[in-house]
């Protein structure tokens, strides 16, 4: 797709970093732009954010974890502005109600405690572990390179975003709205958006291509960036009907 506008979306914590290993293997024409959600509280908010700040015309967008729920809510708020969506490692449903919701919140707060009072570097150290595959937990430039990236927002920036996603909308009808070319994407080891979570979203979008990454966890974009790049250039292939 030549001239076309690529927003990327980032997830918790995370910045442009996320995004950079992916970069050399998208299509010449490809034009990355990648959002920054501020001290938005709310998913809708960084959508608007991100609607407002984006380059003018069709967009294709692409979101990993909390990021492609942010994608979720653009394509709820303006549709006719997105081309092409793929969602990576990530969910759709919200929090969920009773003794599961009240324990993500729980552990959701306890990492805030520590990013407040021993800093964002020694929660992201503790994150980190769960985030990678098994197997790169001793690749040091990895993880180095993952709590860099989280050390650069502040705790105040954790708060906000912990309580967008504690108050995380149902996107399940904006799954079954979809009819432009759509990805679903994840790393086969990823502990915490799991392909199973993705092939209910794919039940939901039928559409939808799924491409699970072999030998990746949750940080796929960075553990496995030629794999991931590789099942986005054949996503911007396709043609949008609408």
């Amino acid at each position: 797709m030549a001239d076309t506008t690529l927003v990327l979306l980032p997830g918790l914590m995370c910045d442009a970093a996320v995004w950079q290993p992916v970069l050399p293997g998208l299509p010449a024409g490809c034009k990355p732009w990648v959002a920054d959600y501020g001290l938005s509280r709310s998913l809708s908010g960084m959508a608007e954010l991100v609607l407002a700040q984006a380059p003018a015309g069709r967009l294709a967008v692409a979101g990993h974890s909390m990021g492609g729920r942010v994608a979720l809510e653009v394509l709820r708020l303006a549709p006719e502005r997105v081309s092409h969506v793929a969602l990576l490692d990530t969910g759709h449903l919200p929090r969920p109600a009773g003794e599961a919701g009240a324990q993500e919140a729980a552990k959701r707060h306890a990492l805030l405690e520590v990013a407040r009072n021993q800093g964002v570097a020694a929660m992201a150290h503790a994150w980190v572990q769960g985030m990678v595959h098994p197997d790169r937990l001793q690749h040091a430039a990895l993880l180095d390179a993952v709590i860099a990236m989280f050390a650069r927002k502040s705790a105040a920036v954790f708060a906000a975003q912990i309580e967008a996603l504690l108050s995380r909308p149902d996107a399940s009808d904006v799954l079954r709205s979809l009819r432009i070319p759509t990805l679903l994407q994840c790393g086969a080891q990823d502990a915490w958006s799991p392909p199973a979570q993705h092939e209910a979203m794919r039940a939901l979008a039928r559409h939808a291509v799924l491409d699970v990454v072999a030998d990746a966890g949750h940080m796929a974009p960075m553990e496995r960036p030629e794999a991931v790049a590789a099942s986005l250039v054949r996503w911007l292939q396709r043609e949008s009907t609408v």
